[in-house]
């Protein structure tokens, strides 16, 4: 048990009690039904992002912010006892209003003349809420405030008039006390239960139930149309006026698209399995309003005097494999106008910082680094600084306020744009949800990726940063490429991010069975990979290393087929001459992979050259002229080599075909009258695998040899 005694006079008393990792399964069901919430991380970055799981159910009491009302309301006997921390706290900004169980004020406006340097400390709402921090503020790490934040507070922060109405019951910002908390330990895999009991003016919480008002969801009967295709080209063609006017750097206006979801609770679950993400959170806001989200963006951290940030920008889509994913990954890298983005987005964050850091503190700790997602791969950067000592989390909040991610630069203008050209308000898009300690500590994530439903019909709003170089269709797509993951969940499709078929479907089908494979390792280091490939289409290999009595090993196996693997050297360092003889004489169908080609083009006459430089696990761009080999393969593909010898393709004699080259090396000879084939790259390498090359070309191999 622990005692915390706080700043408002309240007497807080915790107690902790273990769980089951599994115990918490159930509580994302209670939160469909009862206010509260679940966070959850399904990502781990070393030094930006751990995995953990918190979650809370009938809060005590709740906070909400319309416009510059800030209303604090009991939502149960244990909220009544500690409404009057609210009401004191309330009372040191503005006049106080009490009706029944709730307490509230309206923020007046700050008359005088604000430096940027107190511009987090003007008169908002944010000011009451820093109130009602202070007046709670204890040493324990689980206890405060936890919800969402709107997008429309920013309106207190910077001087932006509103284009358009905005609806009357409005919430710009929704805070629950939970006074019981769920924590789970992904890493240490441990599971705890806080409970906390409050005591103010001689009332107590011990003993008094937690209950909360019951919600039935239902979804929404209708869904409106979503948004005219070409029309969010328009508006990247009207900010890439403003760009060649120089008022914008860039800009991230948004478009909302409908749909419906079942349950938001199986809602929830189903996206944080299909789209893992280091912020995934579900809050029943209460009155039918529910948000669902997998953000991957940091918004603001603060522990002690250190706030950090993560500014995501830079997005390209994942490939169908991690070597797809690899290539993307270099598109993404050379893009110069992705790179750009992320640049403008480094520089306004540490711009923000600087307002409220010590001077010098603000640097850039990860630059360009990468971050892979179920349908996306972002580049983010890493920033910190160190807060004044005169300033704390919330000035760190309202500087940032909102990530230029998701508003533009400069953000001003930015968010005017915005204004301007989205047709609806943004509500919670945009905002941040989180937690807000009472030790003084802050832990949000932008909300991006997230639905809003509301009385039954979920949005999911997405946008795309802009730049003077954005292409208006491709921009536009990239907005319906960011919702499809929570659409397809929320309607219950729950498209996971495909796993790669089985290597040997997408290679024609097995054509190896029945058949018998001799395969002669050359020392060679890729030999396992190469009779992986054999024995994936069904045949049965046996590899014996060079220097074994052929003849017996011939006459024991009786092979369908010989393949001469590759290996270091040169052919007559293996006596290739003397093998090859032998095979011929036997009439057996041959397969020669590297080393193997070569020995092949010496034994029938023709000569090996040595490149100026070897290429040494590089990729080659084959072209294909035919040939049995290429099969289903295509006129050009991607290669690894492994060599310093090789012949040109007037080099190859001897009844042998050149079915493929780079530049003149011949990379693959086919002769089907003796049925020997062979190619100078490594169809076994990662870097021949792509639509599994390499297999389908040993699938052709053992029909060709078949068939003869």
């Amino acid at each position: 048990m622990t005692v915390y005694t706080t700043a408002g006079g309240a007497r807080i008393t915790r107690t902790a009690a273990t769980l089951n990792t599994d115990d918490l399964d159930y509580i994302s069901e209670l939160v469909e039904s009862r206010r509260g919430g679940v966070l959850s991380s399904g990502m781990e970055y070393p030094g930006r992002y751990s995995r953990f799981h918190l979650a809370y159910v009938n809060p005590a009491a709740e906070v909400v912010v319309s416009g510059r009302t800030v209303t604090a309301q009991a939502l149960n006997e244990r909220g009544q006892v500690v409404l009057p921390v609210f009401e004191h706290a309330l009372s040191q900004v503005a006049p106080v209003k009490v009706e029944g169980d709730a307490v509230s004020i309206e923020v007046p406006t700050d008359p005088g003349v604000v430096t940027e340097e107190q511009r987090s400390r003007q008169l908002t709402v944010f000011t009451a809420l820093r109130a009602i921090v202070s007046a709670f503020g204890c040493e324990d790490p689980y206890l405060g405030l936890w919800g969402a934040f709107g997008y429309d507070l920013a309106y207190q922060f910077e001087p932006i008039e509103f284009a358009k109405e905005r609806p009357s019951d409005v919430r710009d910002a929704v805070l629950h006390l939970a006074d019981e908390v769920y924590v789970v330990d992904r890493k240490r895999e441990t599971a705890s239960l806080y409970r906390y009991d409050f005591e103010v003016d001689g009332a107590s919480t011990v003993g008094l139930e937690r209950t909360g008002e019951h919600f039935d969801y239902r979804p929404a009967e209708e869904v409106p149309a979503g948004p005219t295709p070409g029309a969010y080209s328009e508006v990247v063609r009207q900010a890439k006026e403003e760009f060649r006017e120089g008022n914008l750097f860039e800009v991230v206006p948004g478009h909302e698209m409908y749909t419906t979801c079942d349950s938001p609770a199986s809602f929830y679950e189903r996206l944080k399995k299909s789209n893992p993400s280091p912020y995934e959170f579900f809050f029943n806001l209460g009155h039918d309003e529910y948000l669902v989200g997998t953000s991957p963006e940091m918004f603001v951290r603060v522990n002690g005097n250190r706030v950090e940030t993560c500014p995501i920008s830079g997005t390209i889509a994942r490939g169908n494999d991690p070597l797809q994913d690899a290539g993307q990954i270099l598109s993404l890298l050379n893009s110069e106008k992705e790179e750009a983005e992320l640049t403008m987005c480094t520089d306004v964050d540490r711009n923000d910082k600087a307002r409220v850091c010590v001077p010098g503190s603000v640097r850039v700790i990860g630059r360009r680094q990468i971050e892979l997602y179920s349908h996306l791969i972002h580049t983010v950067d890493h920033i910190e600084g160190r807060l004044r000592e005169d300033m704390d989390a919330f000035d760190a909040f309202l500087t940032h306020m909102w990530a230029v991610t998701v508003t533009g630069a400069p953000k001003t203008w930015a968010m005017r744009f915005i204004e301007r050209n989205e047709t609806t308000p943004r509500r919670w898009y945009g905002g941040a949800v989180g937690y807000v300690g009472f030790d003084g500590s802050m832990n949000t994530g932008l909300t991006l990726r997230t639905a809003h439903i509301r009385d039954g019909l979920t949005s999911v709003r997405a946008g795309a940063t802009l730049l003077y170089y954005s292409d208006p269709d491709m921009e536009e797509a990239e907005t319906f490429l960011k919702a499809s993951a929570l659409l397809e969940a929320a309607e219950g499709k729950h498209r996971m991010r495909p796993e790669p078929p089985a290597a040997i479907d997408v290679a024609g089908g097995a054509a190896g069975t029945g058949r018998r494979v001799l395969l002669i390792d050359h020392e060679d280091s890729f030999v396992n990979t190469l009779a992986d490939y054999f024995r994936q289409h069904d045949a049965e290999v046996t590899t014996l290393r060079y220097g074994f009595d052929l003849g017996q090993a011939l006459d024991d196996i009786n092979p369908d087929l010989v393949v001469l693997s590759p290996g270091p050297g040169r052919p007559t360092d293996f006596a290739c001459q003397a093998l090859l003889r032998d095979l011929e004489r036997r009439e057996l169908p041959v397969f020669g992979v590297c080393l193997g080609l070569q020995a092949m083009v010496e034994y029938t006459g023709g000569k090996l050259s040595l490149l100026d430089e070897p290429a040494h696990g590089k990729p080659g761009n084959v072209k294909v002229f035919g040939g049995g080999l290429f099969s289903d393969v295509g006129d050009r593909l991607t290669t690894a080599r492994y060599h310093s010898l090789h012949a040109t393709i007037d080099q190859v004699q001897g009844g042998f075909v050149t079915t493929s080259a780079l530049d003149d090396i011949a990379m693959s000879i086919e002769d089907p009258m003796r049925g020997w084939y062979g190619v100078q790259f490594h169809p076994e390498s990662i870097l021949t695998s792509e639509r599994a090359s390499g297999l389908r070309l040993i699938g052709n191999v053992l029909r060709l040899t078949d068939e003869r």
